[in-house]
């Protein structure tokens, strides 16, 4: 083992957080170790915002951090790698053999920097919108059970064997669009894209769902 990686917020914990403190402690087992600490922070500033913590932060403590641009910033496309200059180096080179690269990426460039100049402190907004959701459907006798909700991902369980791909299609007919993630858990993401008039759509779709 070199390497270890950090996923934050968490996909599959439901848009869950690892907060400064925790990570500051899984940093020690790496200095003692002598490994190097990677966060794959794809959507790093929904955690951010949602524990009142800042960028520079995380900056002192990780050897290598990547974000994306799209999700929950609102931009069409696009990453960003984070390292010291030999990391970005050796990076650069990887990412030419496997292909990688694009001409003209100013437009790409500036979108990304509308996004963290204007976009991060309305993060709260999406986390809001999860929230409603999430305890709308804790209400609904279809529903197992909804993973905590701290972010902008809202995970759900059906009840009674009711497969989750009957529930997508279902709301897909609402033009609702969510992922089934296993045989009886859906996913839900709310970003700049949602509007308020649009979460109201969403409580309205589950509570009239028939299952």
């Amino acid at each position: 083992t070199s390497l270890i990686c950090l996923e934050n917020t968490s996909n599959r914990g439901g848009g869950s957080t690892y907060k400064l403190p925790e990570i500051k402690e899984i940093k020690k087992i790496c200095q003692e170790h002598h490994l190097k600490l990677h966060l794959d922070g794809a959507r790093l500033f929904n955690a951010l915002v949602a524990n009142n913590e800042k960028a520079s932060q995380y900056g002192a403590v990780f050897d290598s951090i990547s974000f994306c641009l799209n999700k929950g910033l609102g931009c069409p496309v696009g990453s960003v790698l984070l390292g010291d200059k030999v990391l970005i180096q050796k990076a650069r080179r990887i990412r030419k053999v496997f292909g990688g690269g694009m001409r003209q990426a100013g437009y790409l460039a500036a979108a990304g920097i509308y996004a963290l100049d204007h976009h991060i402190n309305r993060l709260q907004e999406d986390h809001h919108n999860a929230k409603l959701i999430g305890a709308e459907l804790a209400t609904l006798g279809w529903v197992k059970s909804v993973f905590p909700i701290e972010t902008n991902i809202i995970i759900f369980e059906a009840s009674g064997g009711i497969p989750s791909g009957s529930i997508t299609a279902m709301l897909e007919k609402e033009n609702i669009q969510v992922l089934a993630i296993s045989p009886a858990q859906v996913r839900m993401v709310t970003h700049l894209g949602i509007t308020d008039t649009m979460v109201q759509r969403t409580l309205e779709a589950v509570r009239r769902l028939q299952l």
